[in-house]
């Protein structure tokens, strides 16, 4: 079974912004966030887990995570695919650091099974889904 993470996506206004931040920082390199442990269960998420970003307490997007490595100061980097991929919205408390996300309690991707007009601005999504509406 895959395992993924969670993390606020700190200071990023929407999904829009989180983007363009991490496309800039893959312009200069390898895209990375550090850490200062391993997740004990880093095998079950390396190569095939994603990072779930948690924008205005709502799972929004996420990111496949490549691998895990070493930063300066002896931190982990977790390295990650620059490239967004927009998820069902699903509410989401904040939380300090990373928390794992079983498969199975990971929202749907937004892509091939939806027809075109189908998918929803993720702006809008955020605030019917913080509603209680979808």
């Amino acid at each position: 079974m895959t395992l993924h993470i969670t993390k606020v996506a700190f200071g990023a206004t929407g999904v829009d912004h989180l983007a363009e931040r991490l496309l800039a920082r893959a312009e200069a390199g390898p895209v990375f966030l550090t850490t200062r442990y391993l997740p004990k269960r880093h095998e079950e998420i390396a190569g095939q887990g994603s990072l779930f970003w948690i924008i205005k307490h709502q799972l929004i997007a996420r990111s496949p995570i490549l691998r895990f490595g070493e930063a300066e100061g002896g931190r982990v980097a977790i390295h990650i695919d620059p490239k967004l991929i927009l998820t069902q919205a699903r509410p989401k408390r904040a939380h300090q650091g990373w928390r794992y996300l079983e498969d199975g309690d990971a929202p749907a991707d937004l892509d091939g099974d939806m027809a075109v007009g189908d998918q929803m601005p993720p702006a809008l999504m955020g605030k019917l889904a913080g509603l209680g509406l979808i």
